[in-house]
């Protein structure tokens, strides 16, 4: 394994981890226990942040990818933390999402939006995500 590729791998998965952790686990509960932020405008603002957190992950997800390319192609097989958070980040980009998306839309339109457990799904995948990221991480750190 190339040198430069496992350090960008360590940098880009503990990286991932910080901006989960930062993004799911505490900006998104605390806009709206700031003063004059409404329920609507929090919802407005998470939209933002969380399409900028999804880009910022499948970038952060291509370099790792990448890095590969440039160390040993034939180890990434093998990798399968790595490759379980691939598949997270896929099913948030593809299906949750855009669906909570879609529901804030209707419900800044002022439509009755019932609930979903989408929101307590995406938690419990953030939380596997940074799981396997972090035992990732440390795995490519004892290389």
């Amino acid at each position: 394994m190339n040198t430069r590729s496992t350090h960008l791998q360590i940098a880009a998965s503990f990286l991932w981890i910080g901006f989960i952790a930062s993004i799911s686990f505490m900006e998104a509960w605390l806009k709206f226990s700031a003063p004059g932020v409404s329920l609507l405008e929090g919802l407005a603002i998470g939209q933002v942040v969380f399409d900028a957190l999804n880009k910022v992950e499948l970038t952060l997800a291509s370099i790792i990818l990448l890095s590969y390319l440039f160390g040993d192609l034939r180890t990434l097989r093998n990798e399968w933390l790595l490759w379980i958070a691939f598949a997270i980040i896929a099913i948030q980009s593809i299906y949750i999402l855009p669906t909570l998306s879609h529901r804030i839309d209707l419900y800044l339109a002022g439509k009755q939006v019932p609930s979903s457990p989408l929101h307590t799904v995406y938690v419990g995948l953030e939380v596997v995500k940074i799981s396997v990221l972090f035992l990732y991480g440390f795995k490519q750190l004892r290389k």
